[in-house]
């Protein structure tokens, strides 16, 4: 048989060829929907930690005279009835919106995941009740059980982000607890315990990391649908007061001018539909390949 000579030494002529098909293979993978995504996604964080560097327009000061302007060189995205540019109100509404999903998937995350690993892990009775709980969460509509913690905490961003992120605490909670059921009933889980692995150890070393792999897939889903949520709690009053510029805030002052100024809802919808997509596009990616 034909061979080539290499560093590790020597390898079949057929299978020294099939190396650049495959390495061909595993680029052709990375598509151009994924990379999209990753720019849209960096671009909206690069806005909340930067904004200065794309807009030198005061977001919250307007200019006399220049109310309803259209889309044009001067401002990309042309004014509101204010005369701010709204392309610096998108730009600054990032940091609201992102820190508020940010937030919100942080609280769903740490207790859901608690709730779900202690559930999985323990079992009994603890589980029957940890497990009724989240089913009566899940048993509200999301949006009623928003709107009644917020009108609990009062307005603003950091409650509407708490709320949301109560909303998200079943579906954690859930799939955490069937990774652990899964994960518990391994083989390697069992040795480790009949090697004399007590329960808090086997549950961090074992349990609790080969749970997670589903989990961070979750989260990168349920980050989209907290900036929805938001976007969604701001478009109906409950999330940042004016003149804040929250992205759905942003939507629900243009809703009276779609006739004469339709920039100023499409806009901002536009970009929420795009980083939600977004959210979810890097969802899908992360769980393949886990």
């Amino acid at each position: 048989m034909t061979t080539l000579e290499t560093s590790a030494g020597l390898l079949p002529a057929r299978t020294a060829a099939k190396e650049p098909a495959r390495r061909t293979f595993r680029l052709s993978r990375i598509s151009f929907g994924l990379v999209l995504a990753w720019l849209i996604l960096g671009t909206a964080l690069l806005w909340a930690i930067a904004p200065g560097l794309f807009t030198i327009y005061n977001p919250i000061e307007g200019v006399p005279g220049g109310q309803l302007k259209p889309p044009s060189a001067l401002h990309l995205l042309g004014t509101d009835s204010l005369g701010r540019d709204l392309f610096a109100r998108i730009v600054h509404g990032a940091v609201h919106s992102l820190s508020g999903a940010v937030a919100a998937v942080a609280v769903g995350l740490v207790v859901g995941t608690g709730l779900g690993l202690f559930a999985g892990a323990i079992g009994g009775r603890i589980d029957a009740v940890i497990m009724r709980f989240v089913d009566v969460l899940l048993s509200v509509p999301t949006l009623l059980l928003s709107l009644s913690i917020i009108i609990l905490l009062g307005f603003g961003t950091l409650n509407a982000a708490i709320a949301v992120g109560a909303t998200a605490i079943a579906g954690f909670a859930r799939l955490m607890r069937s990774e652990v059921v899964r994960v518990r009933r391994a083989d390697y889980v069992e040795a480790a315990f009949g090697s004399g692995g007590t329960f808090w150890n086997v549950l961090r070393r074992h349990i609790l990391p080969n749970s997670l792999t589903s989990v961070i897939a979750y989260t990168a889903v349920q980050f989209g649908w907290a900036i929805l949520q938001l976007s969604t709690l701001g478009f109906l009053g409950y999330g940042a007061p004016p003149p804040t510029p929250e992205w759905g805030l942003l939507i629900a002052e243009g809703r009276n001018y779609l006739a004469t100024a339709w920039w100023l809802t499409a806009a901002p919808g536009f970009v929420v539909v795009a980083v939600v997509l977004s959210a979810n596009r890097i969802s899908q990616s992360i769980g393949r390949g886990r």
